[in-house]
């Protein structure tokens, strides 16, 4: 009977930090086991897919991930539980949470439901309109008003844009960006730099950037399943792209 990847994992299993059960994974880096159920959710969704995709750098990829089919209400609790457990395994201090419109918006709520439910911690959340609303309370920001250390929460960085922009957004308000929680981090080098965009975004705002997998963690769960064609494409790319 196949799990149901939906179902709430267990608060525990972000400090356990407990590789995968598999004698096969024998490389250093392993994924942990909220890793390897955000992986088998990804996949079981149709959100993580394997193959041949044009990305918009021209790059061919042998993988997709499309955060936009995390479209059902036990889909997008599953990945607010993945995201509180992901924060929960790292040491960054934050009192509150802010989404970057319009992706950004269902993710930091679900992560604030999460943080609740999993690690009782209850923390504002915010995130921002696209147009300011001239009427009503007015403005452009939707929720807790920004204060002091704040955690964006997006899903993945490509030219990183939202995140500079919500940056600003922190800023401007007297708060402090504590760091960036992903889905997903690449783990690429950019079409014009040696680095990633992952590490553009720690090495200019001198913040942490925090993913609930990496193309190591990919990588490391591919294995163990014994894809081996997929294993063989992800590396060649890595070598070819990776940072």
């Amino acid at each position: 009977m196949a799990r149901d990847l939906t179902s709430p994992m267990v608060p525990a299993l972000a400090a356990r930090r407990v590789p995968c059960e598999t004698s096969r994974m024998t490389q250093p880096a392993r994924p942990l086991p909220y890793q390897c159920e955000f992986i088998e959710l990804c996949m079981q969704l149709g959100v993580l897919k394997f193959g041949s995709f044009k990305l918009k750098s021209g790059r061919e990829s042998p993988y997709f991930f499309n955060a936009g089919l995390l479209n059902t209400g036990a889909a997008i609790a599953a990945v607010g539980r993945a995201y509180a457990a992901a924060v929960a395994a790292s040491d960054v201090s934050f009192d509150m949470l802010f989404g970057p419109a319009y992706k950004g918006i269902p993710l930091v709520t679900a992560t604030a439901v999460a943080l609740a439910e999993t690690q009782n911690r209850s923390l504002a959340f915010a995130f921002n309109r696209k147009e300011a609303k001239d009427h009503g309370e007015g403005g452009n920001i939707v929720g807790g008003p920004l204060h002091g250390r704040v955690l964006i929460v997006d899903d993945v960085i490509t030219a990183g844009t939202a995140i500079r922009e919500s940056i600003d957004i922190i800023k401007s308000a007297g708060a402090t960006p504590a760091g960036v929680l992903l889905a997903l981090d690449r783990q690429e080098r950019g079409s014009d730099n040696s680095l990633s965009a992952v590490q553009e975004v720690r090495e200019q705002f001198g913040i942490p950037v925090i993913a609930v997998i990496g193309l190591v963690e990919l990588m490391q769960y591919v294995h163990a399943q014994g894809r081996q064609a997929e294993l063989s494409s992800i590396q060649a790319y890595r070598e070819r792209y990776g940072v």
